[in-house]
């Protein structure tokens, strides 16, 4: 099966964060029937999307925990942090880490962001290239 990497380019009209396009993109894939893991830097980072997730529409709710908690079942979104995740077999990964994580090749799907910053720019380019490298068919789309 071919590995696919999806890069979202932020430009300079775009008014969302990379926290709020993962939210966005997590709920979409979940209606697709698929499982996600979104891949945070930090633990901050996580407990932020966690908070975004649990403030949507309760129309619009998403079933999803942080890595180490405690659940009867398995839920279909799951955000981790450096150091911090679980083993469930997961369909996407939504990487908002700086490096690519070493658990990248069990996933055959990555969505990754390429954010206003330079400095993040750059580390965005070396994801991409290092993907590249590995055999993964990779595209971008800008986000206004």
């Amino acid at each position: 099966m071919a590995k696919t990497a999806q890069f979202y380019i932020l430009t300079e009209d775009c008014t969302l964060t990379v926290e709020e396009i993962a939210c966005n993109l997590s709920a979409s894939i979940w209606r697709l029937g698929k499982k996600v893991l979104i891949s945070c830097e930090s633990e901050a980072q996580a407990l932020e999307i966690d908070e975004r997730l649990w403030q949507r529409d309760p129309n619009e709710f998403v079933p999803h925990n942080l890595s180490g908690e405690a659940t009867q079942y398995p839920t279909p979104i799951e955000i981790s942090w450096l150091g911090k995740r679980n083993l469930q077999r997961r369909d996407v990964l939504i990487n908002l880490q700086q490096e690519i994580p070493d658990f990248s090749h069990s996933f055959t799907q990555i969505i990754d962001f390429v954010p206003k910053d330079d400095v993040l720019k750059t580390q965005a380019r070396e994801r991409y290239k290092q993907l590249r490298a590995l055999g993964w068919t990779l595209s971008t789309e800008n986000i206004a």
